[in-house]
C-alpha cells in the first residue's frame, strides 16, 4: 500500500491530524469548572516558563482576590535574581471569561496589554494548578506550599508535555522559607 492510499484512510488521517495539532497551537481545554472561592489565595510558584519580567525570580508567590465588579485583583511578589534582593510587586487585573467555568481569563497587564489565561489542569483539592496558554510561550505550576514531592513535579511535567510545551523551557523557581529578609508575603492585591 502507498504513503497516498494510506493517507486517505479516514482513520489514520484523523490520528495524524490530532497528533500534529496538540502540538501545533491547538486550544488547551481549560479544566471544566474552577471554584473561585476556593481558587483565590496564595499561590506559590514552583516552576515556569517564566515571562521576562519574572525570569530569575526568587520566592515567587501569585495571589489573588476578587473586588466587587468581579474582577480578580493579583499580586505576584518575587526577589529578583537571588533570595536577598528586594521584593518585587507586579500588579494585574484579570476579567474571568463568560461561559468557560472560570478557568479562562483575560489577564490585564500595563493598561494595554492582555494576557490568556487557562487553568488547564487543577488538582482536585486545589492544592496544585497549571495554568497555561494557547500560544505555548509561557506556562506556570503553582502549589498552595513552596515546595511539592518529587512525584507531584514529574506528574506536573507529564501534564505540560501532553500539553505540547518545550520543557526544556521550564524553569524551576528557587523557593527558600522562612525568608531571611522577611517581608509581607502576600500584599493584598491592587485593582486600579
Amino acid at each position: 500500500m502507498n504513503l497516498a492510499r494510506l493517507l486517505a484512510t479516514p482513520c489514520l488521517t484523523a490520528l495524524l491530524l490530532v497528533g500534529v495539532c496538540a502540538h501545533a497551537g491547538a486550544p488547551i481545554p481549560p479544566v471544566p469548572h474552577v471554584d473561585l472561592s476556593r481558587y483565590l489565595g496564595r499561590w506559590y510558584v514552583i516552576a515556569s516558563i517564566p515571562t521576562r519580567f519574572e525570569r530569575g525570580g526568587h520566592n515567587p508567590v501569585e495571589t489573588y482576590q476578587l473586588d466587587q465588579q468581579g474582577r480578580v485583583c493579583t499580586a505576584f511578589r518575587f526577589r529578583p535574581g537571588s533570595f536577598g534582593a528586594p521584593p518585587k510587586m507586579i500588579h494585574s487585573i484579570a476579567s474571568v471569561m463568560p461561559g468557560g467555568g472560570n478557568a479562562e481569563w483575560q489577564v490585564h497587564l500595563f493598561w494595554l496589554l492582555r494576557a490568556q489565561y487557562i487553568v488547564a489542569w487543577l488538582a482536585p483539592d486545589y492544592s496544585k494548578v497549571i495554568v497555561a496558554r494557547d500560544k505555548r510561550d509561557y506556562v506556570w505550576l503553582m502549589a498552595r506550599s513552596p515546595h511539592i514531592s518529587a512525584a507531584d513535579y514529574q506528574a506536573m511535567l507529564a501534564r505540560v508535555k501532553a500539553m505540547g510545551y518545550d520543557l526544556s523551557k521550564l524553569e524551576k523557581a528557587p523557593q527558600r522559607w522562612p525568608e531571611a529578609q522577611p517581608a509581607q508575603v502576600a500584599p493584598a492585591p491592587v485593582c486600579q
